[in-house]
């Protein structure tokens, strides 16, 4: 991707729940894709050894090179991994299979919990925002997520134990914070998987924003299978199918973030 020349720091958003199957990695993709069709310029860090960020963008695995394993092992820059994706002004860096141990290569690293921040401090990105798709789990790589982030944004499914799921993680965010990275803030939850028919899940939303109240998105994601099915065509949802509900929630999504990055500034 093109590097800035200017002084210039991009805002870094991890997106991370310990949890799988919650609409983690479809946030990242289809939220930088909404935000890239606005003009400005995303990157997005798939640091899942599962790489399924990289599948869903259409990124096939012979052009992948060292990926993410090789920005936090420190082999290559930035702007010499990020590839162009299918949509316009958005960038990503790939997942290879060699991030699987990286908990074990890189716990023997010094500043191990620092790799990613400064991998992506000395890389001088043109992106307006960096998105970090995170493992579920909060092993080393989550933890090199938070500690680079400025914010995190949590993808929350409306499950009977959604609550009790996401307290382990609002704890490793005050860790991080007070151990590691001081300016670390909650850039907000985003309920996901919800399905307007279901009592449960009417109940449990009621519950989340009872509890963090105006930190949960206005915007919820609704269970879709056009959002389920586009992965497999290497597309976001908002290429695979714009008008679908998944699409247009997805859109509604970002136009309210950059509400409140506005209101935030």
């Amino acid at each position: 991707m093109p590097e800035s020349h200017a002084s210039h720091r991009p805002r870094i958003i991890a997106i991370a729940n310990q949890k799988g199957g919650v609409g983690k990695t479809t946030t990242a993709i289809n939220l930088a894709t909404a935000l890239a069709a606005s003009g400005e310029q995303i990157l997005l860090i798939d640091a899942d050894p599962q790489g399924n960020a990289s599948t869903g963008l259409g990124i096939d695995q012979s052009i992948r090179n060292g990926g993410s394993y090789a920005l936090l092992s420190g082999e290559q820059t930035l702007g010499q991994l990020a590839l162009p994706t299918t949509v316009q002004n958005l960038f990503i860096v790939p997942a290879v299979a060699d991030l699987i141990g990286a908990d074990l290569e890189f716990g023997q690293y010094d500043r191990r919990e620092f790799l990613l921040r400064d991998a992506i401090h000395s890389g001088n990105s043109a992106a307006g925002t960096i998105f970090i798709d995170c493992p579920p789990g909060l092993g080393l790589l989550t933890l090199n997520a938070l500690v680079a982030a400025d914010a995190v944004l949590v993808p929350l499914q409306c499950e009977f134990f959604a609550l009790e799921g996401i307290s382990q993680l609002m704890r490793t965010i005050d860790m991080v914070k007070h151990r590691l990275n001081p300016t670390l803030a909650l850039e907000g939850i985003v309920l996901t998987m919800v399905d307007r028919r279901n009592n449960l899940a009417e109940q449990v939303s009621a519950d989340v924003r009872g509890h963090f109240g105006t930190q949960v998105f206005e915007t919820v994601i609704p269970r879709s299978i056009r959002i389920t099915e586009s992965p497999s065509h290497g597309l976001p949802v908002l290429l695979y199918d714009f008008r679908s509900a998944g699409a247009q929630a997805y859109l509604n999504l970002a136009a309210e973030f950059l509400r409140r990055q506005k209101a935030r500034v």
